[in-house]
């Protein structure tokens, strides 16, 4: 049987998610080289996204100003995310600007953006975006987590005090933060969008509502049940590394799927490999 353009796509795909860039290259070229095919707007976007995770952004943008074709906005969302990871805000800046065109009213643009910026420090930077999002009318979506427990599902936002069991989720997560530093779990602050001292930040970051949901998970199943949440966003640093320590100090097997992928923690690793 002869692959076909997307029989390729899924080839970049698996490459990307399972950091091959060399084997993806390779792939790539013998699109057109060996199967005579030609590369499409996703075959590009693949590439992009392989080269600028493992944080070969010049190699990426070499490719994109040779391009015989119009980057698309999957392309542009794929370049972001890879600035964002490995800190290229020059970069950055180009790729948001593109999807500012392409689609203004998405929020994740301007989110991603922001990030970069509080990461570098650069809260002026911040504050700009910000006032760019309420110039559009931009909104952007609250972080939601939900876990099912007994055909019943329960929905966590930030900072959710909302729930029935919020004492209980909240003492148990302190507990659980205090084994976690002692593990050696150091919170990931770079993308708490407030110029807020650190203690505040770390604050911030304990009450994500994928860790509501994952510590609500196990103070309400037995031992060694596993822990199933879903996320409407992409799962943040902080949070993958905390549930990675969770996992192995609570012995529980937990699966996260976020926007981008399923995540399978056990035993203080992820299935992802932290390649999302």
């Amino acid at each position: 049987t002869q692959p076909d353009h997307i029989t390729f796509v899924g080839v970049l795909s698996a490459c990307t998610h399972a950091g091959l860039v060399d084997k993806g290259l390779e792939y790539f070229d013998s699109i057109k080289e060996k199967h005579g095919l030609t590369h499409t707007a996703d075959h590009y976007a693949c590439l992009i996204d392989l080269l600028s995770r493992s944080g070969r952004l010049q190699e990426a943008e070499d490719i994109i100003d040779k391009m015989p074709i119009e980057p698309d906005k999957f392309l542009w969302a794929s370049l972001l995310g890879g600035c964002r990871i490995h800190g290229n805000l020059k970069l950055a800046k180009r790729a948001a600007e593109a999807l500012f065109e392409i689609e203004p009213e998405n929020p994740a643009t301007y989110t991603t953006l922001a990030n970069i910026y509080a990461t570098a420090g650069l809260w002026g930077g911040v504050a700009e975006v910000r006032k760019v999002m309420d110039a559009r009318g931009v909104v952007k979506k609250p972080g939601l987590s939900w876990i099912e427990i007994k055909r019943e599902v329960h929905v966590f936002l930030v900072g959710d005090t909302s729930h029935a069991k919020s004492k209980e989720i909240h003492e148990f997560l302190g507990k659980l933060s205090k084994r976690m530093k002692e593990e050696g779990y150091v919170p990931d602050t770079n993308f708490v969008l407030h110029d807020v001292e650190e203690e505040q930040k770390e604050q911030n970051l304990s009450y994500h509502s994928e860790k509501l949901a994952v510590a609500f998970g196990i103070i309400s199943t037995p031992a060694g049940t596993l822990i199933k949440v879903f996320k409407n966003l992409r799962t943040c640093v902080d949070c993958h590394t905390a549930i990675k320590f969770i996992s192995k100090i609570a012995k529980r097997k937990i699966i996260v799927r976020d926007s981008n992928r399923f995540h399978c923690f056990e035993d203080g690793s992820c299935s992802c490999r932290d390649y999302w």
